[in-house]
């Protein structure tokens, strides 16, 4: 125990030494050794006298994870435990399966398949929950955990047990891992005849290039197209020079596209436009929500910052950051963000604060305004706003407590169990909202709005104080639960489309799901009404 105290005693007090080296700020200096030293005093203290025994690994651990938790979401230390897994991923093993999943009650439920694909080819359906991988349990596990199980190497087999919602018993899946790309752009055509519209769903490879090459097909299709729509909803982002060369599609050689800077000033990159534009003269329109983060706010800000297109939705997530990985001894690592993005007025679209590591949304006078190539302002501090913001459904309570639970998801797995197809997309229309509110009342469905929250915790207070109010609470909560009902009737709607996505989605792909979506979206919509109103969209973008 004395020897290990030392030693330990003796790593720390050498990088109180190395300190001395860190800058030219004697202070700053001082400071970092004068806390080293107090780390050191605290943790061979706690070794030394502490009542119980101490693991020094797990300790510190501890205090490395909250040290860097403590700067953004993004920071990560890398212990030699977990570095297996973290080689795994940053060699870019995927599980190759053509598969995408998330947890849904006990087990991480197939969401989403590409088609032809290991999994679609095996017979693998969206609703299967995985129960294991290669014999290995897979209740309660993490999304992260499932996926460290499914990844290998190209060409190796991995075996999976799946329950599928209305059969009994487990089916037993062989999946051989593959080379293959998600298509990055899953639908691209005209809408109304004259409206190019591109859903953009991930910069991978040859994201610009599809890109370009979509717009160029639908202008063969109809050279007399009134306008573009890029949609970036959903895109979490990739490769930063795609986002590069989808910017290229629309803006000139030349344009400054990002900034990096950090600490480092040497360090400090600049990336531009490479080649002709495709198309920088027709108007373009720009779909983003809460989940375009990345990759797709700088697509977004730099179409916005050079007034070459309008952005229609929500703020975007407010990621703009990049990030390094050293080592840091004993196999282990660092993973930190070393610089931040900067677009051309200026302005950095990473988000400035945070709670629960979401992003936290700034009011305006917490934020610093920029121009834009017209002179319209633009604020920093978190993500990209929209020019016209359109508002969402899963932003009504109700719809969002339905989502967070996954309800939608479940309701479909149910209404297409047996079902081996569908009518085609222009036919498919879902008729049978009753049995959706029947669904929610079987599946004694909690909503968790705030209204409920709040009415729990008066349940617990009651009682905990010895109020005799369970029958008044009973019927309050009666009341609650069918103004609730009522209330999700009054969206009907919106859930039929919602459903009608998740429906087409099992069988048409996310080529499907787009497409269906597009029947009765109202960013679609206004982005369409907006193309067709020049007067509107110049003065939308300050333009003369």
């Amino acid at each position: 125990m004395k020897n290990r105290t030392l030693n330990l005693t003796l790593v720390l007090l050498v990088l109180v030494g190395l300190a001395f080296t860190a800058g030219p700020d004697n202070r700053r200096e001082f400071e970092i050794s004068k806390n080293l030293e107090i780390f050191a005093n605290v943790y061979k203290e706690l070794n030394n006298g502490f009542v119980d025994e101490i693991d020094p690994g797990k300790i510190m651990r501890i205090g490395l994870e909250a040290m860097v938790a403590s700067l953004d979401p993004f920071t990560n230390y890398i212990a030699e435990s977990d570095i297996e897994r973290y080689r795994i991923l940053a060699e870019g093993k995927s599980n190759s399966a053509g598969l995408d999943f998330r947890q849904v009650g006990d087990y991480a439920t197939v969401v989403e398949l590409y088609e032809g694909q290991p999994a679609d080819q095996a017979g693998i359906k969206v609703g299967d929950q995985i129960v294991s991988i290669d014999g290995r349990d897979t209740k309660g596990k993490s999304t992260e955990e499932v996926d460290f199980f499914l990844r290998g190497a190209s060409g190796t087999a991995v075996e999976l047990t799946l329950r599928r919602p209305g059969q009994k018993n487990e089916i037993k899946v062989k999946l051989n891992r593959g080379d293959f790309e998600i298509p990055n752009v899953p639908y691209s055509g005209l809408l109304e005849g004259d409206i190019a519209y591109v859903s953009l769903t991930t910069f991978t490879r040859e994201a610009g290039r599809n890109v370009g090459n979509a717009i160029r097909d639908m202008r063969k299709e109809n050279p007399n197209i009134k306008g573009i729509i890029l949609d970036l909803r959903d895109n979490g982002g990739g490769l930063l020079n795609e986002a590069v060369s989808v910017c290229n599609v629309f803006i000139p050689k030349g344009e400054l596209v990002v900034l990096t800077k950090g600490r480092i000033k040497e360090r400090d990159l600049s990336f531009r436009t490479p080649g002709s534009a495709i198309e920088e003269e027709l108007p373009l329109t720009v779909l983003i929500n809460k989940r375009s983060a990345s990759a797709s706010e700088i697509v977004s800000g730099v179409m916005q910052d050079y007034d070459r297109g309008v952005l229609i939705g929500q703020r975007s997530y407010g990621k703009g950051l990049v990030q390094n990985t050293l080592d840091v001894g004993y196999n282990s690592k660092l993973k930190f963000t070393s610089s931040k993005y900067y677009i051309p007025s200026g302005r950095c679209i990473q988000s400035v604060r945070y709670e629960n590591g979401e992003p936290v949304e700034l009011p305006i006078s917490e934020r610093v305004a920029f121009e834009t190539r017209n002179h319209r302002a633009v604020y920093d501090g978190g993500g990209v706003d929209p020019d016209l913001e359109v508002q969402q459904p899963d932003n009504i309570p109700v719809i969002k407590a339905l989502n967070q639970q996954d309800v939608i998801f479940r309701f479909v797995s149910q209404y297409c169990a047996g079902k081996e197809s569908m009518p085609s997309l222009e036919d498919l229309h879902f008729t049978e909202f009753d049995s959706f509110l029947t669904f929610l009342q079987k599946e004694g469905v909690i909503f968790r709005t705030e209204s409920e929250k709040i009415l729990e915790q008066l349940k617990a207070e009651t009682a905990k104080e010895g109020y005799a109010l369970d029958g008044a609470i009973k019927s309050l909560d009666n009341a609650l639960q069918q103004a609730q009902l009522d209330n999700i009737r009054q969206y009907k709607t919106i859930l039929t489309n919602l459903i009608e996505k998740e429906i087409a989605a099992r069988y048409y792909y996310a080529n499907g799901r787009v497409r269906i979506g597009l029947r009765n979206d109202p960013e679609v919509k206004e982005a369409i009404k907006l193309l067709r109103d020049d007067k509107r969209y110049r003065q939308i973008l300050g333009q003369k």
